[in-house]
């Protein structure tokens, strides 16, 4: 059985989006997991769009195997509500598989369950959580996590990815890539996969380096060095790593590695080019280089993308 847990003002595809990969699951397996909706009190619960959703208490859960806390607007209440800490508690005793989906990881992080773990939550919390739970050993820029039995998930849609995640340990990989076709998702992503665009990881990609980011991305053949783009800025080197740093966050090299790494892995996952032809067009050369890009970034070299891209 798949508990989900919601509470007032939780974000409505937080929760709907691995309920209806659990539902469309079922259409392909025999094995028929029941769905059921919790929360501290029966009845509609209000998500932060107005939408409600019908919930049981918590007294219903039964034999629930898996547990999927949602995240939103109201998580600061609910991460502080000593019913819902007591009950994700026991239920991760009783050993039953704990996830959360985007703030979601407040609850799992002040029952305790995150204390040691890897985890992650949406990107936009990340100084917050980090701040609040440093025994946790954040990683902001996945998708979703796994250690041991406890599961996190980035922002809202990423949730979904969890689930199918989730389908694939239970029923196989045949229906998880079924599951995903019905869903018309273009293609399931794994955990390691960047939450973000690399441009708009930038602290101001519109400022007055946006135009020569957009430049980059679109000749990543070239060599794209310091120089290179000072030059075109209309700065000594020097002026132009510094200004650039201050602005964007990251050092020039960075930023052109981050756009090779996305553009690469686009076009790794879309297409059948050779990955030779992928690492000599994106600017990194050699397709050794380009791997160790790939680890870095995903946790995963570019044939691993490519395959897990291709079995939806």
């Amino acid at each position: 059985m798949i508990g989900v847990l919601i509470f007032p003002d939780f974000q409505l595809l937080d929760a709907a989006g691995p309920i209806s990969v659990f539902e469309i699951a079922t259409r392909y397996t025999r094995k028929v997991p029941a769905i059921r909706v919790l929360a501290v009190k029966a009845g509609p619960v209000r998500s932060s769009s107005g939408a409600e959703m019908m919930a049981r208490d918590l007294k219903s859960a039964g034999a629930i195997t898996t547990l999927i806390v949602a995240g939103g607007e109201g998580i600061a209440t609910a991460s502080r509500c000593p019913l819902t800490l007591a009950f994700v508690q026991r239920m991760a005793k009783r050993g039953v598989r704990v996830a959360s989906v985007c703030s979601g990881a407040y609850v799992l992080a002040e029952a305790g369950l995150l204390d040691g773990k890897r985890a992650t939550t949406h990107w936009g919390r990340t100084r917050d959580f980090v701040t609040r739970y440093p025994r946790i050993k954040l990683e902001p820029d996945q998708i979703f996590t796994r250690d041991d039995n406890v599961w996190t998930s980035a922002g809202i849609t990423a949730g979904i990815d969890l689930a199918l995640a989730m389908v694939t340990e239970d029923y196989g990989e045949a229906v998880a890539q079924d599951t995903a076709r019905q869903l018309v998702l273009y293609h399931r992503r794994s955990g390691g996969q960047s939450q973000f665009s690399s441009l708009l990881e930038l602290k101001t990609p519109n400022g007055r380096f946006g135009p020569l980011l957009a430049w980059a991305r679109e000749n990543l053949d070239a060599p794209l060095t310091v120089e290179d783009l000072a030059e075109r800025a209309g700065m000594s080197s020097r002026h132009f790593a510094r200004a650039f740093t201050a602005e964007t966050g990251t050092t020039p090299s960075k930023a052109v590695e981050r756009l090779r790494i996305e553009v690469a892995r686009e076009r790794v996952q879309s297409s059948s080019e050779a990955i030779e032809l992928v690492a000599q067009s994106t600017g990194f050369r050699d397709p050794e280089r380009m791997r160790r890009a790939f680890i870095r970034a995903f946790g995963q070299p570019p044939q691993s993308l490519r395959r897990a891209a291709r079995a939806v």
